[in-house]
């Protein structure tokens, strides 16, 4: 879904994302809906346009979908914190599952002006629910696909060929987007290869603006205090091994203005 977007299509990174209203003007869903940010262009016909991946699940996105040409559109963004960009030309490995792969794209070609290798590993349950093979393809020196059943690529998981794919290019550093399962088991092989490792975490974020802390997730500071950290302003993207990824949708008794012996 392309929304001309002027003014954020020009400040966009890897790794934000936007907020949209959905249902019009008279709508019963007060809530907006976000999405990462897929790709943006700087100018257009009608000016600066940026692209989502929109798939249907509900009301918001059953209507978004409806959507025809110029229609009018409410639009908040670019929101959250990017992606870290390397400082130096290192090989690394990007890593997507699903619809969720969509904003290493732009990140992909960031790495690409900055002269960085890339690797591509894209996972899915089936053939069908895999995003942007071929355009990684375009992108990467490698592509690594996987899907659960098999129907495409290797049969597995993400996380099965990803400690190859990094001795492969000798990659320094672990991008991935993805559902948060997905994302705890890249954590898991980067620490063991003590790669650094970057995650665009999948939480439900209802207004976008850290107001509403419905997307909250327990995360380690550089103090070593962990606070509940909010998806939409602290993130979307974290240091994976700074997210207690057991502890997500609980309040760790540790945490910074829990009460005292108490978890949740």
């Amino acid at each position: 879904m392309t929304v001309v977007a002027p003014g954020i299509a020009e400040r966009a990174k890897p790794g934000q994302f936007i907020a949209l209203a959905v249902g019009g003007p008279n709508t019963s869903m007060p809530l907006r809906r976000a999405f990462a940010i897929y790709q943006v262009a700087e100018r257009g016909v009608y000016g600066g346009t940026v692209d989502v991946v929109l798939s249907v699940h509900g009301k918001g996105t059953e209507w978004l979908s409806r959507l025809c040409p110029h229609d009018e559109l409410d639009v908040v963004g670019p929101l959250g914190r990017p992606f870290r960009l390397p400082s130096t030309p290192v090989p690394v490995v990007l890593v997507g599952g699903g619809y969720g792969s969509a904003p290493l794209f732009g990140l992909a070609e960031a790495l690409r002006a900055r002269r960085c290798p890339t690797a591509f590993v894209i996972g899915a349950g089936s053939a069908d629910r895999l995003f942007g093979v071929l355009e990684a393809k375009r992108t990467a020196a490698t592509v690594t696909v996987t899907t659960d059943d098999g129907s495409m690529g290797e049969c597995g998981r993400v996380s099965d060929v990803l400690p190859a794919v990094i001795d492969r290019i000798a990659a320094e550093v672990v991008y991935a987007c993805g559902p948060m399962p997905m994302l705890r088991a890249v954590a898991e092989v980067a620490a063991t290869f003590g790669l650094p490792c970057q995650v665009a975490v999948e939480e439900s974020m209802a207004c976008g603006i850290g107001v509403c802390m419905t997307c909250v997730l327990p995360v380690v500071g550089d103090d070593g205090v962990t606070r509940m950290a909010r998806s939409c302003v602290e993130g979307p993207v974290f240091l994976a091994d700074r997210v207690r990824f057991d502890d997500i949708g609980t309040l760790p008794a540790d945490t910074l203005g829990a009460p005292a012996g108490v978890a949740w």
